[in-house]
């Protein structure tokens, strides 16, 4: 990757460098004056570079590209490179890369030597150009599941930079920070809405008569001891993750704890039937005897500590 200008200092006559970028020839522009000495499809690594390039020396990467680059895993794949500059400088999009002008450029951080918005400030700007609300529930939950950054992070970055294309991500950001922590929880309290209940605990810690931790219920109607469960593979991190989700299923139901697992597909596609084996389990778990369980509220519900179990 190399500047025309750097070309011709070096002796190419500038002709010679714009008729080998031409279709067919054996370099390409990857952005103005931005020569990929190669032909074919650029890598992801080789448009950052072109990007960074084209940004200029305080340029640095943002959005989804930058979500990867710092370990979200979760959101949509990336497309378009999203590259943020000084305001002052004059810089055109392509059709490989966004170009966002700044008065707020953060300080870069580095990882494998390409200059990146801080977590927070990429999931920021990543969700102003989404428009799903499950993939910016996908991405958010994400990075402050992995401790990547927090939701009130997230939220200050989303106040810097004015309220254009910030209206889902705030939706999206009240929903994390009540503990609602992926897209699948997200169609869950949705659902819960319509289902006539009262509204449960979201992602309660649940303990045995002992104090052991059971495990944290995905949804706790406590003054019946239900515990509703999204179950499947896509909405965790690995393997491991999942295997551990069946060991707390597994401890649930040996003390006697009702679970009502749901695939996180079936809450899109079967809605009314998810509704009446939600209805049917509260009845089920209603009439028989109440485990001696404890549940603590989250925090921002709890009103005086654990909820002591009779």
């Amino acid at each position: 990757m190399i500047r025309a200008r750097t070309l011709v200092a070096l002796g190419v006559p500038e002709s010679t460098v714009y008729r080998r970028c031409r279709d067919g020839g054996p370099w390409q522009l990857l952005a103005p004056s931005i020569v990929l000495l190669a032909t074919g499809t650029p890598t992801p690594d080789q448009v950052v570079a072109a990007a960074l390039l084209h940004g200029g020396p305080a340029a640095m990467v943002t959005g989804l590209h930058a979500c990867r680059r710092h370990g979200v895993r979760r959101g949509p794949p990336p497309t378009t490179l999203h590259l943020l500059v000084p305001h002052a400088r004059q810089i055109r999009n392509t059709d490989l890369m966004h170009v966002e002008r700044t008065h707020r450029l953060p300080e870069p951080v580095l990882r494998a030597g390409i200059p990146l918005a801080p977590v927070a400030r990429a999931v920021a700007d990543a969700t102003r150009r989404l428009h799903a609300r499950d993939e910016i529930t996908e991405l958010v939950a994400d990075a402050v599941q992995r401790g990547l950054c927090t939701v009130a992070q997230v939220s200050q970055k989303l106040n810097d930079n004015g309220r254009r294309g910030s209206s889902t991500p705030r939706r999206v950001l009240d929903d994390v920070s009540a503990g609602v922590r992926s897209a699948a929880e997200a169609e869950v309290k949705k659902l819960w809405e319509r289902s006539g209940l009262p509204e449960p605990w979201w992602n309660a810690r649940v303990h045995d008569a002992r104090g052991r931790l059971l495990g944290i219920a995905d949804a706790w109607w406590d003054d019946v001891a239900l515990a509703w469960e999204i179950n499947s593979l896509e909405w965790h991190l690995s393997p491991q993750d999942y295997a551990r989700e069946q060991e707390r299923l597994a401890r649930f139901t040996a003390v006697g704890v009702c679970v009502l697992p749901t695939l996180p597909r079936r809450l899109r596609t079967e809605k009314g039937e998810v509704l009446d084996e939600l209805r049917g389990a509260y009845k089920a778990a209603a009439e028989r005897r109440r485990p001696n369980v404890r549940a603590q509220a989250p925090r921002r519900r709890q009103q005086g500590g654990d909820t002591a179990v009779q």
